[in-house]
């Protein structure tokens, strides 16, 4: 009876510590289970901005069958060029010339071969306007090219609107657009009497800068500078414990 009664002990305790192992197991793998549900949504986020800076840019030629006339040409040009600018109240700070490059165009024969003889000399040199009144570069790209009718050889790109406090407004719309996906989360776990847990990942979408009202997307993000008024767009992707 002795053994007996001293088998006992040994017994009890290990059957106690294999019913204490059952429900730390069962804890153990009902939180594991709990943690592995998950939630995946997407949130988005949109704001409408006005462009605050405008940039027209273009290039003035000179061309002719004499170097030094066709550089000439170009000189003449820039002056003309100021005072039109500044008939449409652009200060000469906003202004800027950049390098003259010269070039010879040479001939091409009768077989589409291009020859060693020199059929003209070009001189060029871009220029740019800037202003924070994007209208006023809006009316300069209008009528930039009417130079030409003052004998001006010139070449007008498409003007640019940008917005200057882009990166501060990157910022915020990731944000919101986080925000709106904890949202739609919080919706949907309640729907299914569930509540919402921490957040487990999240994953950024490139930010869509697009014309207003466009519906033009890439996967690489679309940065728009041809208009004035434009749309944020900002998507990002979270994944929530559910409970």
């Amino acid at each position: 009876m002795k053994e007996k009664n001293n088998l006992l002990v040994p017994l009890s305790i290990l059957s106690g510590a294999i019913v204490l192992s059952v429900i730390i197991f069962s804890l153990v793998w009902k939180s594991a289970k709990s943690a592995q549900q998950t939630i995946t949504v997407t949130g988005s986020a949109k704001q409408e901005v006005i462009s605050d800076l405008g940039i027209q840019r273009g290039t003035l030629q000179g061309t002719s069958k004499n170097r030094k006339t066709a550089y000439q040409q170009l000189r003449e040009a820039v002056p003309v060029l100021i005072k039109f600018l500044e008939s449409k109240d652009f200060k000469k700070e906003q202004i800027e010339f950049f390098t003259v490059n010269g070039y010879p165009v040479y001939e091409t024969g009768p077989n589409g071969v291009m020859t060693q003889n020199i059929s003209r000399y070009v001189y060029s040199q871009r220029f740019q306007v800037t202003s924070n009144d994007v209208n006023k570069i809006k009316e300069l790209s209008i009528t930039l090219s009417s130079l030409v009718e003052k004998g001006i050889d010139i070449l007008v790109d498409m003007p640019e609107y940008l917005y200057s406090k882009i990166d501060e407004l990157k910022v915020v719309i990731q944000a919101q657009a986080a925000k709106n996906a904890k949202e739609r989360a919080e919706k949907i776990a309640e729907a299914t009497d569930r509540t919402l847990g921490p957040l487990r990942s999240a994953r950024m979408g490139v930010i869509q800068i697009t014309p207003k009202n466009s519906n033009v997307i890439s996967d690489y993000g679309v940065n728009d500078n041809t208009s004035i008024v434009k749309d944020i767009t900002a998507v990002v992707s979270a994944a929530f414990e559910i409970n």
